[in-house]
């Protein structure tokens, strides 16, 4: 039955520069449900959401919601008519407090001065009714990510939500932030908020979702509730074809030579780093797995000069050298794609062309004029190579992409750098089932000319795809090391970790 939806929407279609983005879909949910909304990079999750939401306009097709037909041509009317979505980049102002941030653009007058008494009552009140206890005082600035997160849905559940939005959730939550994030979820839903819940990580959307819809080059190819699907199927839905087909552990075309490109000895970094050693071969992939705050991070960093107080040896090729900078680094052949895209990967407020040669600059510039014809070839060429697609070409700005689109661009960026060693922190974080086989068949063809890649992953899975031997970190040692040919399981690396 039509009334039994809360948000219909029928026959949406949207083109960007000819290209067609969304091609009639029908996107319906019920109340009070969790419905996981999935799909590939360039899928039209987003812009399907957009549209909802009134940032977009869609070219044909209509919303209703409550089966009654209604306009939503921007924000404000998608947030009168009581939706939020709440971005995986969050929106919040870190010099503001909680309560101030809550309230931010709706804020409670007492004639004509704000009520700060009673903001603080509700936002307290909002907290509490969610199961937070924290001081609404606080300054954004001084709380984690996870209690971020928390406090964007008690801001969109102060303007009376009643269908939320979330994009990509937990991306940067920890574990304990999720299952508290989940918990709140199925409270919201016993108070009859429905939520679309848009994310990558299949085993959180079997854990939390009523029913799943499936995108795949902008069609709606399967809803099913999630009791009719399981992990495996779904994959194949986004994929287009069976999963084993894209991922999975691929013998090598090169075989991995003997010899050492990278060795360190004894590096020490503060409280992070104690007295790490090992060696990274010519054309090999070494994985790096171990819990955050293990010292992974930290490894990349000071290998790439960012941690300039960091002390050991490091050789390149048998040769000493001292890597007290990043153009230095940059220089030997290193390059680095950082554990965030959003705060270290990308200059958001430019473009994808500006993106692409923030690193090659020095190779770009005559004198002191940029060598345009050359640049716009360049770019032409690695937005092909690198499958990333960009509605408006060169000039898309990078607000406007996917994540696994901005994600490509972050490594293609580097690449262009013609490294001879890439180093990679969490490279597959918040991107799709598809955009993550395309990284790691990036990485597979970089090391395929002797050039060699150290990549850190939570994904166990993946690091079993593609790396050629792991080394387990703990507290800032290696404590075990793994060949690809001795790992029998995940469980096998998941223990090594955890004990």
């Amino acid at each position: 039955m039509d009334s039994d939806y809360v948000v219909s929407l029928e026959g949406i279609s949207k083109s960007f520069g000819g290209v067609k983005v969304l091609d009639n879909v029908n996107f319906r949910m019920k109340k009070g449900i969790v419905h996981a909304l999935v799909g590939g990079n360039g899928a039209g999750k987003s812009t399907l959401m957009k549209i909802l939401t009134g940032v977009y306009s869609g070219d044909s097709g209509t919303i209703k919601l409550k089966n009654i037909e209604t306009k939503i041509n921007t924000p404000g009317e998608a947030q009168k008519n009581g939706i939020r979505i709440i971005f995986q980049e969050l929106s919040l102002i870190p010099t503001l407090t909680i309560t101030e941030n809550i309230f931010l653009g709706h804020e409670i007058k007492k004639f004509i001065f704000l009520d700060k008494k009673e903001m603080n009552r509700r936002a307290a009140e909002i907290l509490e009714d969610l199961g937070i206890r924290i001081d609404v005082d606080l300054f954004i600035k001084d709380l984690s990510v996870g209690q971020c997160q928390l406090i964007e849905i008690a801001k969109a559940l102060s303007e009376n939500s009643n269908i939320l939005i979330m994009d990509e959730p937990t991306t940067a939550l920890t574990e304990s932030d999720t299952q508290t994030l989940f918990k709140i979820i199925k409270k919201l839903n016993s108070q009859g908020v429905s939520i679309v819940y848009i994310s990558h990580r299949m085993k959180e959307v079997f854990k939390i979702a009523d029913e799943i819809s499936i995108l795949r080059d902008g069609k709606l190819v399967i809803k099913k509730m999630k009791k009719d699907l399981n992990i495996e199927k779904v994959i194949d839905h986004i994929l287009g074809v069976k999963v084993e087909e894209k991922m999975g552990w691929k013998e090598r075309e090169t075989e991995v030579s003997n010899s050492a490109l990278l060795e360190v000895e004894n590096l020490s970094f503060g409280e992070a780093l104690h007295g790490v050693s090992f060696k990274l071969r010519k054309g090999e992939v070494l994985g790096i797995a171990g819990l955050m705050g293990s010292g992974r991070t930290e490894l990349l960093e000071s290998l790439f000069g960012l941690n300039k107080e960091a002390k050991g040896k490091i050789s390149l090729d048998g040769k000493p050298v001292h890597l007290k900078n990043v153009h230095l680094a940059i220089k030997k052949g290193l390059s680095l794609v950082p554990e965030s895209r959003m705060r270290q990967g990308l200059v958001m407020i430019h473009n994808l062309k500006e993106n692409i040669i923030l690193p090659n600059l020095y190779n770009l510039i005559k004198g002191f004029i940029i060598k345009n014809a050359f640049v716009n070839k360049l770019v032409k060429e690695t937005i092909k190579e690198f499958n990333i697609i960009a509605l408006e070409g060169m000039n898309t700005f990078l607000e406007n992409m996917s994540g696994g689109n901005q994600q490509k661009v972050v490594i293609a960026k580097w690449l262009k750098t013609k490294p001879k060693i890439l180093l990679m922190d969490e490279p597959t974080a918040g991107v799709d089932v598809g955009a993550k086989a395309e990284i790691l068949d990036f990485i597979r063809n970089f090391v395929r000319l002797n050039s060699s890649v150290i990549f850190i992953s939570s994904e166990i899975s993946e690091l079993i795809d593609v790396c050629d031997r792991i080394l387990i970190f703990k507290k800032g040692r290696i404590i075990k090391e793994f060949t690809h040919s001795q790992i029998k399981s995940e469980e096998e690396i998941h223990y090594a970790i955890q004990h």
